[in-house]
């Protein structure tokens, strides 16, 4: 069946994605853990050989590093053999929890605001979006960092690695 984005006679919104999606900042937060995971034997890297692997700016980094250590689930150390790593919680973090942790409180849909959605008192969709929105969370909660950098993908994210020089 060839799906030409009409669904019972309705032409579907261009804008229209299925599914649930991160914010860029868990998404690049997310890679961070997962590169610093990979590569703790070789001693700390720098945020900068962090975003380099990533292929992300340094300053948009910086801001996923700064959240990551106030979580605790990263360090940072300044000066010669300094750098970024992973603490215990992040080695064995739930992704699930990484994930409500980084996304915040917000809720999927705007009901409040300058102009309040006027089924707010008695719509039943807020609270199956955010029925939803755990759901996929819990769906994550058995899975850790650990999980994530298993082959195919630490291979992969070692790949990446940008060192510095001795």
């Amino acid at each position: 069946m060839v799906d030409n984005g009409v669904r019972d006679g309705v032409q579907a919104l261009d804008c229209w994605r299925p599914g649930v999606r991160l914010t860029k900042f868990t998404d690049l937060a997310l890679r961070a853990v997962m590169r610093l995971a990979v590569c703790e034997q070789d001693g700390p890297l720098t945020t900068q050989e962090v975003a380099e692997a990533m292929g992300v700016p340094a300053t948009h980094m910086a801001k996923a590093v700064t959240r990551l250590q106030h979580l605790g689930v990263l360090e940072a150390r300044r000066g010669r053999g300094g750098g970024l790593s992973l603490t215990g919680l992040g080695r064995q973090a739930s992704v699930g929890w990484l994930v409500r942790e980084l996304e915040g409180e917000g809720e999927v849909v705007a009901c409040e605001g300058e102009q309040p959605c006027p089924l707010r008192g008695a719509c039943r969709l807020r609270r199956a979006l955010r029925d939803a929105q755990e759901a996929f969370c819990a769906t994550l909660d058995p899975l850790t960092v650990a999980d994530l950098v298993g082959s195919p993908t630490g291979p992969v994210l070692l790949g990446l690695a940008t060192r510095r020089p001795d």
